[in-house]
């Protein structure tokens, strides 16, 4: 293959905000929207399903359980497999098929005659949503400029709870037997995931390839051409002439990155910041399997809310999580990566507790529990993306989406697989003590990937992709391993 001499990461970073970013973070941050519905989907029908006349012969604690363990298992397999066709092909084939997998598996959900039926499309529902997350991120971090790169991945991963808000409240109205009869208004609000996944396939089409990725795959002449059409867009837009780009850097073009090059790089080139990726992906994932995936169990367990009712707590606090994000996601950029991580972890962390030690004491009813549940993901959700937004930024551009792909898979392996089946098995018999245990399970393990993160953390506010990790491809010596 050739080596190349490119400016284009510094023509992309030195772009202002502008209309075609916004088309950027519609098109590929909606995703997040699809999977926060689809999580919140499976809580708010777990009460519903159990009942007699659902049409599936399923117990509530298979489908917050089992189910919701399947459809965790099936985004890390998603996830590594996808991730690897990602670096391999490139990111805009791959979030158009991992798209489609997970509207034919969604759609096929909701045509659920048999348990095993429903627990296989679960499965295969997360193995396109994990496809998603490494080939959505990678291609957002390699497409906004490094100014704003924090707060806008922060801000699109917590959209992830405008799509559970809005399940939450379509919930309410599917659920509720005067209006649709048991074994149907489940089956519509997978049929409403589907809608969405289809409006976000209309967006996406217009999101071009990553040039990132293209000048280092042999495409460099298309690549300068779709960045020279982006910067004479922006300049009509703005009406000012941009400024120069900074340095060049001079890279050999490859078709792939081999598993042992990739393994190379994560363990001996970089092992502290593989140890905080993991630290990150672990501890958010055990808190919000403590919280979210048997939420209508516990309060109607505790508290004996009904099934279609659960929604409307479920929509405030997951309003409070997507205004954590909202609020904070700047100071990513301007305080700083590492004080405002390790911050978000550790204090959502502390507040669990706090909960787990109120529930325990039964001073909690439905709607405090719900207040403090809302204020600790109001801090966490800053938290869970960051662990996206780091592992995303600190590994070199060939290994991104796998690096991607392999920390939320090993991280989600240990809290989302193991997270739904030890917690539905605390939660499920409505004893607040053991219910209490699983908030302190979640909160333990968030407060170490805190630590984590104030012991290994990574500055990389403000600073272009190319200097937190060289390409492995760059003739240049590559940055030193941290």
């Amino acid at each position: 293959m050739n080596t190349v001499r490119t400016r284009i990461p510094a023509r992309l970073d030195r772009l202002p905000w502008s209309r075609w970013h916004w088309m950027i973070v519609i098109g590929l941050g909606s995703v997040w929207i699809v999977d926060g519905f689809e999580v919140t989907v499976v809580g708010s029908v777990a009460g519903r399903l159990s009942e007699p006349g659902s049409g599936l012969p399923i117990t509530a604690a298979q489908v917050s359980g089992v189910a919701a363990a399947l459809y965790v298992a099936g985004a890390c397999v998603g996830a590594l497999l996808f991730g690897w066709l990602t670096d391999r092909y490139g990111r805009k084939k791959l979030f158009i098929i991992t798209l489609a997998v997970y509207l034919v598996a969604t759609a096929m959900t909701a045509f659920s005659f048999d348990v095993w039926w429903f627990l296989l499309f679960r499965f295969l529902t997360g193995l396109g949503i994990g496809g998603e997350y490494a080939a959505i991120n990678s291609a957002i971090d390699e497409l906004i400029p490094s100014k704003y790169r924090g707060r806008i991945d922060i801000i699109i991963n917590g959209t992830y709870w405008l799509g559970a808000a809005g399940g939450a409240l379509l919930s309410v109205a599917a659920l509720n037997p005067n209006l649709f009869a048991a074994n149907l208004g489940w089956r519509l609000m997978f049929g409403i995931g589907v809608v969405f996944g289809l409006l976000i396939l209309l967006v996406r089409r217009n999101v071009p390839e990553s040039p990132r990725w293209m000048f280092i795959h042999g495409r460099d002449r298309e690549a300068e051409e779709l960045v020279d059409g982006i910067e004479r867009e922006v300049e009509r837009e703005t009406g000012a002439e941009l400024p120069e780009p900074g340095t060049e850097i001079e890279v050999r073009q490859r078709k792939s990155t081999g598993f042992g090059e990739i393994a190379r790089v994560m363990i001996r080139e970089y092992p502290r910041r593989s140890a905080l990726g993991l630290g990150l992906f672990i501890g958010q994932a055990f808190l919000y399997n403590a919280v979210t995936f048997n939420f209508a169990v516990i309060l109607s367990k505790l508290f004996g809310v009904p099934a279609d009712r659960t929604g409307y707590y479920y929509a405030v606090m997951c309003l409070g999580s997507f205004f954590g994000p909202l609020l904070f996601g700047r100071f990513f950029d301007t305080v700083g990566r590492k004080p405002m991580i390790a911050g978000s972890y550790l204090c959502s962390g502390l507040l669990l507790l706090g909960t787990a030690w109120l529930l325990a004491g039964g001073s909690l009813t439905a709607l405090t529990l719900t207040a403090c549940w809302t204020v600790v993901l109001l801090v966490a959700s800053c938290g869970a993306s960051s662990a996206y937004l780091t592992v995303s930024e600190i590994f070199p551009m060939e290994t991104r989406a796998m690096a991607i792909a392999f920390f939320f898979a090993v991280g989600t392996a240990a809290g989302g697989i193991a997270g739904p089946l030890v917690f539905a098995e605390l939660t499920g018999e409505g004893d607040a003590g053991r219910t209490a245990l699983a908030f302190v399970i979640g909160a333990v393990v968030m407060i170490l990937g805190g630590l984590i993160e104030l012991a290994l953390g990574v500055q990389a506010e403000q600073r272009s992709l190319e200097e937190i990790a060289a390409p492995l491809s760059s003739r240049p010596e590559r940055a030193p391993a941290e």
